[in-house]
């Protein structure tokens, strides 16, 4: 183990050292916490240590999962592990150290798994950005600018698992916070489809099913091995995604059939995209017609009108903030005041309160609709869609500054960065970022593809494809140094 360069394995390799005996898993484990203690300050992406349990647990009996001895971390939002810290990003909740009651059940599956929790990774304010710089815990950096974001509101998993410190990590994706911080970081990055992942049993389907949680990762093989372990409904679930018709690893080696791709390089929310971002897809284009895949470039209606989006969109994140204030506040046991939130949590919050419930169900009827449209797509010979998996490359931190007599203005830059992204949350079907790009800076360029609703065997098997041809294994940030 001693001669072994874990930040460099797979959480599937990792668990192999584990299973033939070559490492322990405490020794994992302490070999993630160096690489914690050693650039976590340059990053701060791990903000709540568990360290002390962590060892107890990984020098203990283990279940014999897929992924037994392997170091993680869960995001601080979302899922949970029973007793374990959950701020949300929220200087109310930190400042009474809210605790998790009880596990939720895809925590419950991490940990059934054989995971090893070290810590928790920051998070906006309730998730709310694609940035991670919450007033209650401070910016996370991106480790291949330290100057630029990490992306959110998974950003301080993304920075994780790209720094080295643990092979994958929890993330959640409400509106691409999997996808733009696995673009940011140079990271694989799954949206599964609706309800492919259990949110029991605090939540059935949150905001109506915009939001989804799985992992942050480097190779497919990870990506789909823990997509089997962890999916399927659970009891009390409102409805459920239609079961794969195999397990999603054999996906991983299938011979790959021609498949017609849609390129989309023009914003669906009306906005500029960098020229960049639209030269990497087109490099994209390129590899997969060489893999033998045609490339279509049509003027599809996908969505509709890009202001109905955007506005629905809202509509439906503010009632999501309004009812988190509500749930704090039984938390805390008073009312949430505009003290305790960032400027641009309380603007969502009294937009939602002001919202009738008849605005809410209009929103999602619009939505509803967009499924449709975009599902017809599909059905008129369109395998996948592709598109940039940002407008641009990494903004500078501080770009989302909520500040200003406008916090709202935050939300109109986020529309234009997330273009590609919020839209496959309102439709539900399931979207992967992959790290197949680079900035003329050497900076992660994210392309997404996007498959029918349930369809993840389709982007497990086309990612695998392009994992083999194109490899970004050995992509790593030089900006942080471990010393």
């Amino acid at each position: 183990m001693s001669e072994i360069d874990v930040t460099a394995l797979d959480a599937t390799a990792q668990a192999e050292l584990v299973s033939t005996g070559e490492a322990t898993p405490a020794e994992l484990v302490e070999a993630a916490i160096s690489r914690a203690e050693a650039v976590n300050p340059q990053i701060n992406a791990v903000i709540l240590p568990l360290y002390e349990e962590a060892r107890e647990k990984a020098s203990g009996e283990l279940p014999e999962g897929p992924f037994r001895g392997v170091p993680f971390l869960f995001k601080d939002l979302g899922t949970v592990l029973e007793g374990h810290p959950l701020h949300s990003g929220s200087r109310l909740l930190k400042e009474i150290d809210f605790r998790a009651p009880f596990d939720s059940s895809l925590g419950a599956k991490f940990r059934q798994a054989g995971l090893v929790t070290i810590g928790k990774t920051n998070t906006p304010e309730f998730g709310i950005l694609p940035t991670t710089e919450p007033v209650a815990y401070g910016a996370t950096r991106n480790p291949w600018d330290l100057d630029r974001s990490a992306g959110g509101s998974s950003g301080g998993s993304g920075a994780a698992v790209a720094a080295g410190i643990v092979p994958f990590a929890h993330a959640s994706d409400g509106g691409g916070s999997i996808r733009i911080p696995a673009s940011a970081n140079g990271l694989v990055g799954l949206k599964p489809s609706r309800a492919r992942i259990s949110l029991s049993p605090y939540s059935g389907d949150s905001m109506s099913g915009l939001t989804t949680e799985f992992i942050l990762a480097h190779s497919m093989r990870d990506v789909a091995g823990m997509l089997d372990w962890v999916h399927g409904p659970e009891p009390g679930d409102p409805y459920a995604a239609m079961p794969p018709l195999r397990p999603y690893v054999d996906e991983l080696n299938v011979e790959v059939e021609p498949m017609t791709i849609a390129l989309l390089t023009e914003s669906l929310t009306g906005d500029e995209l960098s020229p960049e971002v639209v030269e990497a897809a087109r490099r994209t284009a390129a590899d997969l017609e060489a893999l033998g895949h045609n490339i279509v470039e049509p003027k599809l209606p996908l969505l509709g009108d890009s202001e109905t989006l955007y506005q629905t969109f809202i509509t439906r994140w503010a009632a999501g903030m309004a009812e988190t204030a509500t749930t704090i506040g039984f938390i805390v046991g008073r009312e949430v005041t505009a003290d305790d939130v960032e400027p641009l949590t309380w603007s969502l919050i009294e937009r939602g309160r002001s919202q009738s419930g008849a605005d809410y169900l209009f929103a999602v009827r619009q939505h509803q609709a967009m499924a449709r449209m975009i599902a017809a797509v599909y059905e008129g010979g369109i395998d996948l869609v592709m598109t940039p998996t940002l407008a641009d490359i990494p903004p500078p931190l501080g770009t989302y500054d909520d500040s200003g007599p406008d916090p709202m203005s935050a939300m109109e830059y986020a529309r234009r960065i997330a273009t590609f992204t919020g839209a496959f949350n309102a439709t539900g079907q399931p979207a992967i970022s992959l790290p197949l790009q680079q900035s003329s800076g050497g900076l992660p360029i994210g392309i997404q593809l996007v498959a029918p609703i349930w369809r993840e065997d389709l982007l497990i098997r086309l990612a695998a494809q392009l994992e083999r041809a194109h490899p970004w294994a050995g992509r790593r940030p030089s900006a942080i140094t471990a010393d």
